[in-house]
């Protein structure tokens, strides 16, 4: 099924990957965007949504080139390499989604300062962010849960209402 194909492909991919599936309660949402998923829609669907979606990945994909050409971001021990999309903690590679990676780079590139939902929206996602979409609270939720794998320490900090916070461990 899809969540098979989306466990093996993650092993070795950061491919983009949405999920259109007949599966649309909240457990098999969640738990496509857990195992990697970057957007979950559920049949039934209307076209326009599902293109609007594709729209907004392809729209993240083509910044991906540009953020390449930057140089690793390390703090602490969170090293982050643009070029390979890879990052790690202490020297353990961390298994991130296309969007985790985006959300950790924005993150490690505000280092002590705010990014609100709506940057996370716009810059990571590609469109603007509607009164109740939690989407951007899964993609923390999911990227604090592969952090705490390697480190106990919480280095997200929620801001309530208003975004997040990448800190410093002392």
């Amino acid at each position: 099924d899809g969540f098979e194909v989306l466990k093996k492909l993650r092993q070795t991919h950061l491919t983009p990957v949405l999920m259109l599936t007949a599966k649309g309660d909240d457990f098999d949402r969640i738990f496509g965007l857990e195992l990697g998923a970057d957007d979950y829609l559920p049949k039934p669907f209307n076209p326009r949504e599902l293109s609007a979606r594709i729209k907004a990945i392809v729209r993240r994909m083509e910044l991906l080139p540009a953020t390449s050409q930057q140089q690793v971001l390390q703090i602490d021990r969170l090293k982050l390499d643009p070029s390979t999309q890879k990052a790690s903690l202490k020297d353990t590679e961390l298994e991130l989604t296309g969007t985790e990676f985006a959300m950790l780079h924005l993150l490690m590139s505000n280092l002590g300062k705010l990014v609100t939902k709506q940057d996370f929206s716009e810059k990571v996602l590609g469109r603007k962010l509607s009164a109740f979409d939690r989407s951007i609270d899964m993609h923390v939720s999911n990227l604090r849960r592969k952090l705490a794998m390697v480190a106990e320490e919480d280095r997200i900090r929620t801001i309530r209402g208003a975004g997040y916070m990448l800190v410093e461990i002392p």
